[in-house]
Parts: structure tokens; C-alpha cells; sequence
């Protein structure tokens, strides 16, 4: 037996849940990530959501010998992302579940982190997130997004705080089967559903490192579906979770209704949507009138796309200033 089959026995098995539809090229290049990891213990689950190539014949020529193994299990029918990483959930084997999104890479540092994370916390530590950065077809930085939440994170989520994509996120496996897999009616903000319910069993670790890229191609859009969060994600959210809220006294309950009303309208910013944004900012204004960030995205929404896109851009133009000096 080898050294690293020695360090890979003493250490947790980590399943990767790799989510695919339609991105072969991407698909290879995120699997390059998972097998270029440092950390030596990793199940790979690949769950071909019915690509019109198959994820086996996109694989073909990939190495995945520093895995300990690798799979891919392919959809009868194109059924989403949700229902791909709730197949990959029952397959997984793993005392620990992470997912990376086929469009997304993960630096070689990230799995080791997240699992001595957990091996140094306490017991009743469940989730660990990272943070990430956003990066064009060039390779420039265009934004990072930090991971903060800590500790008891019903509240913090409650108000309207950031875990992130699924891709920074590490889970306990008995702590997903506390909690449950993921609710696939919702066509947006599962990340968000599922997380809330996780907080409800365990503690929540961050690390400051950004361990996760996400690159973009030029005509790439935040997100393409506030209808869709409008019409179903944002109701259907309410009422299954503002009782929860209700439960921690009516400052709680204002606080959760206005959090989740100003992520529909910045939403509806990104998709050009401004009147809807402002009605939807003055919804949580109504409902919690003393956030900051609020009053900055309803002058956004006000100036219309003029003020918007030029926002955006001086934000990204300091991003990429930042990784210049970093």
C-alpha cells in the first residue's frame, strides 16, 4: 500500500456530486479540478442529466486514477440540476457531500481545507462554505464573493445572508439526512431553501480562502429567471419558511420578509426588470426600513439602466484592480 492510499484510509471519504447537462468541454475541465486535488480520499459522482452526448463518451479520454472512485449515472430524461444532485445524494457513499457545478472549478487547496475544517471543529459542525471569484473567458477577475456565515445560521439566513453556490459548500452526510434532500419544486433559490433547513441541525463554518472559480463567457447573465422567482420560488419560500421566522418574535418574521423581497428585486435589477425592483424594495423597506443595502439598490433601480450598468462596471473594474494587488 502506498503512502497516499495509507493518508486516503485515515482520512473521511468525500463524495463529489457533479451535476451535467449539454457542457462537455466544461464538464472535463471541472472533473480536471476534482482529480487535481490534494486532498486523497474522493468519490466522484457524475450525474449526466440526459446530455445529448453522454457524459461517459465526454469522459472517455479523462483520468481519474488519483480518485478512489468515479462513476457517472445518467437521467432517462432531462430532469434539472435539483433532481441531478438529489440522484447523486442517494448514490453518495461519503461521510462528507460536496457538489461542484459543471461550470465551476475548484482550486487544488479546497476539499483538504473544508475537511480539516471539520475534522478540528466541533461535533455538532455540519456545513463548511468557501469563498469564490468570478473570472471572464480572459481570466480576469470580475468579482469575489466571501463566505461569512457562521456558527448558528438559522438567523443570519433568515435575514437574508449568503451562503453561496452549491459548489462552495461541504456537508456532513448525517446532517443531509436530518435535513432532507433538496425541495425540487422550487425552480430557484434551492441552494438557499436547502441550506435554511441544514442551519435547522448544525452549525455552519466559513473559510476566507477563495478556493472556487466560476468562469463566464461574455454574454453570460447573473440569472435569467426572476419570473420564475417571482411568480413561484419567492411565494413558495414564504410560506414555507415565515412561520420559522415567525417562531423568533416579529422583528424576525419583518426582517425575513424584507430580506427575501430585496433579493427579488436585486434580481430584478440584473435582468433589467426596474420597476419591479422598486416595488419590491419598497415591500422590504416596508417591512424592515434600516438596512443600507436596501436604499443603495432602490436608487439603482430608480436611475434605471444607465445607473445600473454603470455600477457594475466600476464594480468590476475595483475587482479587477484588487486581484491585480492580491
Amino acid at each position: 500500500m502506498s503512502d497516499g492510499d495509507q493518508s486516503s484510509a485515515d482520512r473521511p471519504l468525500v463524495s463529489v456530486i457533479l451535476p451535467t447537462y449539454n457542457r462537455p468541454k466544461k464538464l472535463r475541465e471541472a472533473v480536471h479540478s476534482v482529480t487535481e486535488q490534494s486532498y486523497p480520499a474522493i468519490e466522484l459522482i457524475v450525474v449526466d442529466d440526459h446530455s445529448s452526448e453522454p457524459a461517459t463518451v465526454a469522459l472517455k479520454e479523462t483520468n481519474t486514477e488519483s480518485l478512489s472512485s468515479m462513476r457517472v449515472v445518467r437521467h432517462e430524461e432531462n430532469r434539472g440540476a435539483n433532481a441531478a444532485r438529489n440522484t447523486g445524494i442517494r448514490r453518495a457513499s461519503g461521510d462528507l457531500i460536496s457538489f461542484l457545478d459543471d461550470d465551476d472549478r475548484w482550486l487544488t487547496r479546497k476539499t483538504d481545507r473544508q475537511v480539516s475544517r471539520f475534522e478540528n471543529g466541533p461535533d455538532d459542525l455540519g456545513v463548511v462554505t468557501v469563498s469564490s471569484r468570478t473570472v471572464d473567458e480572459a481570466g480576469n477577475q470580475i468579482g469575489v464573493v466571501r463566505s461569512s456565515v457562521e456558527g448558528d445560521a438559522v438567523g443570519k439566513l433568515l435575514r437574508g445572508g449568503i451562503v453561496g453556490s452549491f459548489s462552495r459548500v461541504m456537508a456532513k452526510a448525517d446532517v443531509i439526512s436530518e435535513a432532507g434532500l433538496l425541495d425540487e419544486s422550487f425552480p430557484s433559490w434551492q441552494d438557499r431553501e436547502w441550506y435554511l433547513r441544514l442551519a435547522q441541525h448544525c452549525r455552519f463554518g466559513s473559510e476566507d480562502e477563495v478556493l472556487v472559480e466560476r468562469r463566464i463567457d461574455a454574454n453570460h447573465r447573473i440569472s435569467d429567471d426572476f419570473e420564475q422567482k417571482r411568480d413561484v420560488s419567492y411565494p413558495r419560500f414564504l410560506e414555507k419558511h415565515r412561520d420559522l421566522a415567525a417562531e423568533r418574535g416579529l422583528l424576525a418574521e419583518r426582517r425575513f420578509v424584507a430580506g427575501l423581497s430585496r433579493t427579488l428585486a436585486f434580481s430584478g435589477l440584473v435582468n433589467g426588470y426596474y420597476r419591479e425592483s422598486i416595488k419590491y424594495l419598497l415591500i422590504s423597506l416596508a417591512y424592515y426600513p434600516f438596512d443600507p443595502k436596501t436604499y443603495l439598490y432602490l436608487c439603482l433601480a430608480a436611475g434605471g439602466p444607465f445607473t445600473f450598468k454603470s455600477a457594475q462596471r466600476i464594480k468590476r473594474r475595483y475587482s479587477r484592480t484588487l486581484s491585480t494587488l492580491e
